[in-house]
């Protein structure tokens, strides 16, 4: 194998990575949930040579649509590999090999180290994106090892130090960056590290098996086990759900008032809180939310319930996991992402259009970082790099709210994307180009709470398509009385889902829910610009109550 072959494989497979970096092989995590086209796409752009693949995972390198596999050298199955997957290869000129064969063929042939150097290229890390081809993030040997040492220079801080008999429960993404480097710090500590099964219902059951000691994860998991505590609440009776709010109330004051998690109330985890932490497998100590913001409410929640330090993090593939995190035991960060990480540096940078200052009060701006964990650029990509690589900063493209200490919130994203709280992004002037494909559809303005799971949208309908709708269906009445009628919104979703089908849009794409407004976006309600641009703030605004209330429909219907 020469020392630029490119790997990659499903699923992350750590002692694969470390075997790779000490021959200076770099490394192209592969990933289901891109999707076969960006499989297909990221194969033949790292110019992949070796594949280390599932044997589920193994159709999807040998169709017909990924035509890159053709460029193949080697592909390795972790489990055994049938006849019919190995002609299938043979017959693209590319050698199949099981793991066990794999396995044999070091030891029959082996070869001395050759270890990097520090700003070699570790990995090539494709971005997920929210539209057209993933963007391949180069990251060093440098950027690695420099963010190990600065979470060791993090966690010296703190009485509880990570010792060998910590555990981390690896369940963020497959080859998502944070659990990269995360795993690699437990490594670097003779740590343990244990996987979910795949399997999110399954969770509490891997929580329980492993027993881990921190556990990093998107709000969407936390949602889910505050939901999941809330319920088993409800259930009780009534003196003992009085007695666990007064020993929550009883808690949360005394932490607001500066004791730690440890000492604020040892008789309320005691009587009450034991009993969540035991749902987290027993022994967390450490809890990071990132990835998307976590609710005020959530993270409070967790700082008071899980008996274990809860702070988020912000950062980006682009940075090597997290630039900025908060301190356990201080609850004035709730609702920030903390503070500059070690080795990170953080400014704020004017963007007038949005009318965000730094200079002002409060600073508010994009947020640009710099360091040794920034990556190198993106792969054949210069010009994409120049757009965000300016004098040594990286450009976000969120915004970003700090305070005169240096803590930061993020409030806003400079262009029209954002994440779910799942940590997806989601791009949506290409969703509303895509659901405008709809013929029942005039216009679309679609929406994404960060603290919700799911997409909704207003629909302004086409009139003639309405009422042709209506004589089909029976339906009478003005335009604006079919518009208020549920089973108008029931078919509006389902010629949504339709052309979201027929598009391929990834689930999290699909709208959940939508508002019928009879009237189109227009100046009159400054709605949209003279050049009929979507003035999304005034669009929030406008319909800030209809969406909250669509939202209280969707979460309970979901109950």
């Amino acid at each position: 194998m020469e020392q630029t072959a490119r790997n990659g494989w499903w699923p992350w497979r750590l002692d694969i990575v470390q075997a790779c970096n000490g021959y200076s092989l770099i490394c192209v995590p592969l990933y289901d949930t891109l999707g076969s086209g960006a499989i297909n796409y990221i194969i033949e752009h790292a110019e992949v040579d070796v594949v280390f693949v599932q044997d589920k995972n193994m159709k999807e390198i040998l169709s017909a649509d990924c035509k890159s596999a053709q460029r193949l050298k080697s592909i390795v199955s972790f489990a055994s590999t049938t006849r019919e997957q190995i002609d299938a290869a043979t017959n693209s000129g590319v050698k199949v090999h099981s793991w066990n064969e794999f396995l044999q063929m070091g030891k029959e042939y082996p070869s001395d180290p050759l270890p990097p150097q520090p700003l070699d290229i570790c990995t090539i890390m494709y971005t997920s994106g929210t539209s057209g081809n993933p963007k391949g993030v180069i990251l060093t040997h440098e950027s690695h090892a420099t963010f190990v040492k600065g979470v060791d220079l993090y966690m010296e801080q703190f009485d509880d130090k990570m010792t060998v008999d910590d555990v981390y429960l690896s369940f963020l993404p497959l080859a998502h960056i944070l659990d990269r480097v995360i795993e690699e710090y437990f490594f670097h500590k003779g740590a343990s590290v244990g996987y979910f099964q795949g399997n999110i219902l399954a969770l509490r059951d891997d929580l329980m098996e492993l027993k881990p000691t921190f556990f990093a994860g998107v709000p969407r998991v936390f949602e889910r086990i505050h939901e999941g505590v809330l319920k088993a609440v409800a259930e009780l009776r009534p003196l003992r759900r009085m007695i666990f709010n007064i020993l929550y109330n009883h808690k949360l004051s005394w932490m607001r008032a500066g004791y730690s998690h440890k000492t604020a109330s040892p008789l309320a985890d005691m009587l009450a809180f034991h009993k969540v932490k035991a749902r987290l497998g027993g022994r967390i100590r450490l809890i990071i939310s990132g990835g998307a913001p976590l609710s005020n409410e959530i993270e409070e929640f967790l700082r008071v319930t899980s008996c274990a330090y809860c702070v988020q993090g912000y950062g980006m593939t682009e940075t090597c996991g997290l630039s900025s995190i908060g301190f356990p035991d201080d609850l004035s960060l709730v609702g920030t992402v903390g503070v500059a990480s070690t080795y990170s540096e953080l400014r704020l940078e004017e963007v007038p259009e949005m009318g965000y200052d730094p200079l002002a009060v409060p600073s508010r701006g994009e947020i640009c970082i710099r360091g040794k964990t920034v990556f190198a650029g993106y792969y054949k990509n210069h010009e994409l790099t120049k757009e965000v690589m300016i004098d040594g900063w990286f450009h976000t493209g969120d915004i970003g709210e700090m305070s005169p200490d240096g803590v930061l919130k993020i409030i806003d994203r400079k262009k029209n994307i954002f994440k779910l709280s799942q940590g997806e992004y989601v791009a949506v002037e290409y969703l509303e180009k895509v659901y405008s494909f709809t013929p029942i559809v005039e216009d679309i303005w679609v929406y994404g709470d960060s603290f919700q799971s799911m997409l909704v949208a207003v629909v302004a309908p086409h009139e003639d398509n309405t009422r042709r709708w209506a004589e089909l269906n029976g339906r009478k009445g003005s335009f604006t009385e079919l518009c208020a009628l549920e089973e108008l919104k029931k078919y509006i979703l389902q010629q949504l889902r339709a052309v979201a089908e027929k598009n391929k849009l990834r689930g999290f794409e699909y709208i959940k829910g939508i508002v019928v407004d009879p009237l189109p976006f227009d100046i009159e309600r400054d709605l949209v610009t003279p050049t009929m641009k979507k003035k999304r703030g005034q669009l929030l605004k406008y319909y800030q109550s209809d969406i909250e209330k669509l939202y209280r429909t969707l979460t309970e219907g979901r109950k």
